[in-house]
């Protein structure tokens, strides 16, 4: 997924513009962009498998939108089963969500069609389904919305959408865990209840992770190792970047000495993972979207759906591996940036070493670069993450979806939100329909990123805060997969004024 945005390329599409045909919108037809949810089949270690996928119009995966672009299409449902999709980093109004949770919608019925009508957020985003378990059949595509300095900037965009594959379905997966849908499936379908199988003879981490606690303690700041906690729940086949294992990696072809934006999207299911750009130099210039402060490195954390934009140049004759192994592991996936004429070597799918836990020392170093206006909370909400694998059952406030308890809000208000996280597991907290503040880690307050997706490391405490400018009921839950489905979600509820 590789646009090439050279001074020359954007006076060639702009001619390419003035010959095109013009955007009509025939009264009642809807939306001119089409977006289809289907199956399709990709290779594996080299076997095949059916999965989901979301192709435009073009045939690429998911959408690039224009500066000024309303996100304004026609979803076709043509899976075979019914779905619906999330509009990940939006906030549109809550009709147009593309969740049935919160009572607005109901599941687009194969063979039909919805059509979605509002005005983006710009950045690097991207789309899934918020159906089932879809989400881990690869039923996920990015949405990009660039800006007029996108289209300006004399460089290349690469977007990389990373995932985590089983040979087994989703259900199959959930009923390995011992798990039983805290959600409601929409299709009305649970999986069946089964004993843990996570590959590593048991359940991983938990039969030391009180014992390891208190070292665990040490990295609460987000700075040091997490001993003894539990970092993967599922055991994956593969991990993909763009669809493709490190056995037969993308290889991206840049000009000498060029300049790349990575839109690096973590679309894993249950994998968090660290970025390494080997040892070449980078520089992160936004997170879930938003614009930060500039901060450079070489290596960098990325939890399940958050995004990271990360500009590197790749010197003439060289290669660029952009690599993200999974934390606790060894495994990793990848592509590569090569220069004109660059021999790529072969890369290894297994590093020479796990990589460490994911922690929040780059999110206690982030800076919105456009921040909200400083005031202090109209309403503070106390929320608890917790939960554990035997069984496997994950909280908000001691309560799963059934049962839980909204927080609620009223427009205006600005509203923080301070998550302590009672378990041995790390929880990627997402709002719908809101960008937030990180204003505080471990007691320590700080202005930190504007995001949608925040990590909450095992026994450590985030807060966030938000203005209350998108009234309606917005799912508020942990963004692995496998925990929401057992109850990790509640909802921030708009009261009336």
């Amino acid at each position: 997924m590789s646009t090439l945005l050279t001074r020359r390329g954007v006076l060639a599409a702009a001619a390419a513009l003035a010959t095109a045909p013009l955007f009509v919108r025939t009264a009642g037809a809807g939306p001119a962009r089409r977006l289809t949810a289907s199956k399709r089949t990709i290779e594996v270690n080299g076997k095949p498998a059916t999965v989901f996928g979301l192709t435009g119009g073009d045939g690429r995966p998911g959408a690039v939108l224009d500066a000024g672009e309303r996100l304004a299409l026609t979803l076709d449902n043509r899976a075979g089963e019914p779905t619906i999709i999330h509009w990940h980093g939006q906030t549109p109004p809550a009709d147009q969500d593309g969740v049935t949770d919160t009572g607005y919608a109901q599941p687009i019925a194969a063979g039909t069609s919805r059509t979605y009508d509002f005005a983006p957020r710009q950045g690097t985003h991207w789309m899934h389904s918020h159906q089932g378990l879809q989400e881990q059949a690869l039923l996920a595509a990015p949405l990009i919305v660039r800006s007029a300095e996108d289209a300006a900037a004399d460089r290349q965009e690469v977007v990389v959408l990373l995932h985590d594959f089983s040979f087994r379905t989703p259900e199959e997966i959930f009923a390995s865990l011992g798990g039983a849908m805290g959600h409601g499936a929409s299709d009305g379908q649970q999986p069946g209840m089964a004993g843990r199988m996570d590959g590593k003879g048991g359940i991983a981490g938990m039969t030391d992770g009180m014992g390891g606690m208190m070292d665990g303690m040490q990295g609460m700041d987000g700075m040091g190792g997490m001993g003894g906690m539990d970092l993967n729940d599922v055991e994956y086949d593969a991990y993909l970047a763009n669809d493709r294992t490190l056995a037969d990696p993308q290889v991206v072809r840049t000009e000498a000495g060029g300049k790349v934006l990575l839109r690096l999207i973590n679309a894993a299911s249950s994998t968090a993972f660290w970025i390494d750009l080997g040892g070449a130099a980078g520089t992160v210039v936004a997170v879930d979207g938003n614009p930060v402060v500039p901060i450079d490195g070489s290596s960098f954390p990325l939890a399940q759906a958050q995004r990271l934009d990360v500009l590197v140049t790749v010197p003439a004759g060289s290669v660029v591996t952009v690599l993200a192994q999974r934390e606790g592991d060894r495994m990793r996936t990848g592509i590569v940036l090569a220069a004109p004429g660059a021999n790529v070597a072969k890369i290894a799918q297994a590093a020479d070493a796990e990589a460490p836990p994911l922690d929040l020392s780059l999110e206690a170093r982030l800076a919105a670069l456009n921040p909200p206006a400083q005031r202090q909370p109209d309403v503070t909400h106390d929320v608890m993450l917790g939960g554990s694998m035997m069984p496997y059952s994950w909280t908000i406030d001691g309560a799963t979806w059934e049962s839980h308890r909204p927080l609620h809000v009223r427009k205006g208000q600005r509203v923080a939100i301070a998550m302590m996280n009672h378990s041995m597991m790390a929880h990627p907290m997402h709002l719908h329909g809101h960008h937030f503040q990180v204003i505080g880690i471990n007691g320590r307050a700080f202005a930190g990123a504007m995001r949608d997706t925040v990590l909450v490391p095992p026994m450590g405490r985030v807060t966030i805060a938000l203005d209350a400018g998108n009234p309606g009921r917005w799912l508020f839950h942990c963004h692995t997969l496998y925990h929401m489905a057992a109850g990790m979600m509640t909802e921030v509820v708009y009261d009336a004024a």
